[in-house]
């Protein structure tokens, strides 16, 4: 590839510029990139970009799925295994299966190619259905088990392709080989991303330096993924687990500035590559549909939607029917009180976008077979697969917002009491320890009876607003947030007056801004 530094130039600034379109029409940033890709790739002259499989399982994979592990609740995602594992083996394999039975009744393939379309097209993207349910302020339960999905469907996605793709080239196929692979190959990813979190976190012990131990977080998805998938386990697994590991110990490693900027760098990290990613899966339309010969445009169309409509119904009627299963399978108490609702169940099952690794593993297969022979109807499966990744994310990307706020489905405020009853909680904590403190020598009894008063103000305003009766409060405290923006804009307008004027210099205004910014992020 020619002029490499500048078209990866080019490439950050257009999934900037498309990001930034997207803010502006109000749709999910992946949507944007994926058309705004497309068509910028049919423009003529376009140097054309290859989007290599392994960047994508390699290069972006093990970060985004480390940073959606590391921020995921270890809590929330035991609370809600079993739909999680439900989704993520459940729909992925009985979607290969549905969607290999049409590609050979109605398109024509072979079992196998079938089979192998079918795993393709199975897993759900990792980053857009969680990306659009946050930002649309859905449940919180409902994005745990999207996000839970998310993270893990691509282990039972990749290996049923891999079977598949073996069984293509190889010509032969064990269901008792496939099954002890799929076993160890989440047992093995599951050690190995333990093993990686163990040994990240005795390094990060260590470690006390901001720099330094942001590098290591970033590096940490690879410390897993690598190792697992040299061994023929799963990165994936891998992945998650270290991710999930040391999302829950390292609140005991770390300080509060390397806190304040490992989570800024993350944010920044996970949009670009994410932003990257989904520009390269719009780029590679062009050169998906000049490969594709001995086809009718019609036909083509005809069969992605098809595919399309097939991984989608699936998805849906999983959603309505499985409830049943678990229903005659566990009576519990526990099990009845959280039963989700039709209008939950509608959302999940419209929050199934495909994305990057449906396009890597489409772009991965084989070009020839063990005896030489072309890889059958190789060109065929990439199209429909883009396809599906088109139809899925443009079209669901699009309605599922709209469709959520149609069903009425809404945050129960859950997780906005938890905080409440955790402020309260820290509150004390605070009262305690000075109360304890009072009495030793290099504590004043003032200092100590102000600490108090400000906590136990504390306390009473997050306690009446646990008790409901915060309305007064949130009237106060919104009064209180636009009055303390004000102060700040008048407090770094006098601050940059000041530098201007020489009066101070660059170093000490950036030291006064840092702590104005401390103090204003805490209203946000």
């Amino acid at each position: 590839m020619e002029h490499v530094e500048l078209i990866v130039f080019a490439l950050l600034v257009a999934a900037a510029g498309l990001a930034v379109l997207a803010r502006f029409v109000n749709v999910p940033y992946p949507i944007t990139l994926v058309l705004g890709g497309a068509g910028i790739g049919f423009i003529p002259g376009m140097p054309e970009v290859e989007l290599d499989p392994d960047l994508v399982l390699l290069i972006f994979l093990p970060p985004l799925l480390y940073g959606a592990a590391f921020f995921t609740s270890l809590r929330d995602l035991r609370r809600d295994a079993r739909p999680i594992a439900l989704l993520s083996i459940g729909v992925v394999t009985v979607t290969m299966v549905a969607v290999a039975v049409v590609a050979h009744h109605a398109i024509g393939l072979g079992w196998t190619e079938s089979f192998v379309l079918g795993a393709i097209v199975s897993p759900t993207d990792a980053v857009a259905p969680g990306e659009i349910l946050r930002r649309i302020g859905a449940p919180r339960r409902m994005l745990t088990i999207v996000e839970g999905e998310n993270l893990t469907n691509d282990w039972t996605a990749l290996l049923l392709y891999r079977v598949a793709v073996a069984a293509v080239v190889s010509g032969s196929f064990s269901l008792w080989e496939a099954g002890l692979e799929f076993v160890w190959s989440g047992v093995g990813g599951l050690l190995i991303g333990l093993v990686a979190g163990r040994v990240v976190r005795e390094v990060r012990r260590r470690v006390d330096d901001p720099p330094t131990e942001i590098t290591i977080s970033l590096l940490s998805g690879y410390a897993a993924y690598l190792p697992a998938e040299e061994l023929g386990v799963s990165g994936v697994i891998a992945a998650v687990t270290v991710g999930v590991y040391m999302g829950w110990h390292t609140p005991e490693l770390t300080t509060p500035i390397m806190r304040l900027q490992g989570v800024a760098i993350w944010e920044v990290l996970t949009f670009l590559l994410n932003a990257v990613l989904f520009l390269l899966v719009g780029f590679q339309l062009p050169s998906v549909i000049d490969d594709i010969s001995g086809h009718s445009t019609g036909e083509l169309i005809g069969w992605g939607l098809l595919v399309s409509a097939v991984v989608i119904g699936v998805r849906l009627v999983w959603q309505f029917t499985i409830i049943y299963v678990v229903r005659a399978l566990d009576r519990r108490a526990a099990q009845r009180q959280r039963r989700a609702t039709w209008r939950e169940r509608m959302a999940v099952g419209w929050a199934g976008m495909r994305g990057s690794v449906s396009l890597a593993a489409a772009l991965a297969l084989p070009l020839h077979t063990e005896t030489g022979a072309p890889f059958p109807e190789r060109d065929l499966i990439i199209f429909l697969a883009f396809a599906v990744i088109l139809a899925t994310l443009v079209g669901q990307g699009l309605t599922l917002a709209p469709l959520i706020e149609r069903l009425g489905v809404r945050d129960d405020g859950a997780e906005e009491r938890e905080e409440v009853a955790a402020r309260i909680r820290l509150a004390e904590a605070a009262i305690e320890r000075a109360e304890e403190l009072d009495g030793q020598d290099w504590v004043r009894s003032d200092t100590v009876e102000r600490v108090r008063g400000l906590y136990d103000y504390r306390r009473r305003r997050f306690g009446a607003v646990g008790d409901g009766d915060g309305a007064e409060y949130e009237e106060r405290t919104g009064a209180y947030i636009r009055l303390m923006y004000e102060i700040f804009d008048a407090q770094r307008e006098a601050l940059i007056t000041l530098r201007n004027s020489g009066a101070i210099s660059d170093e000490v205004r950036r030291r006064v801004e840092r702590e104005l910014d401390l103090e204003e992020s805490r209203l946000q």
